[in-house]
């Protein structure tokens, strides 16, 4: 299919995903707020809780603690789909912790840029000893 990473498309979307990264690790979180989609049907599973709602994940990144957010990121892959939407997988690590963490988002293009539509956060047992 030609309509998979268009060149200028996959730019924009890598430059995206590298601002929600830096806003994440930074706690930026009125940039945070603005990457995703402010609808009711807007989903973020994380690592501990289950959000439905744009209310709800704003709520969560207003209440969360901005220490130990710094990560390393490995393996990530960003596709787009023809001009308006896009996956972002990536595994990371946090120093301190044995756990590998990975995030998964679904990206569409709005009317006032990409924004996240759903988005899952999961860790990985380290490997017993």
């Amino acid at each position: 299919m030609s309509d998979i990473n268009i060149p200028d498309v996959l730019a924009e979307m890598q430059a995206v995903f590298n601002q929600y990264e830096d806003a994440l690790v930074n706690n930026k979180v009125d940039v945070l707020d603005a990457l995703f989609w402010n609808s009711p049907n807007t989903v973020r599973y994380g690592a501990a809780e289950n959000l439905v709602g744009y209310a709800q994940i704003q709520a969560f990144r207003a209440a969360r603690s901005p220490v130990g957010l710094a990560r390393t990121l490995r393996h990530t892959v960003i596709t787009t789909f023809g001009r308006d939407f896009a996956t972002a997988m990536t595994e990371f690590h946090r120093d301190g912790s044995g756990a590998t963490g990975r995030q998964s988002q679904t990206w569409v293009r709005m009317p006032d840029g990409w924004r996240v539509v759903a988005a899952h956060v999961s860790l990985l047992a380290p490997p017993a000893r």
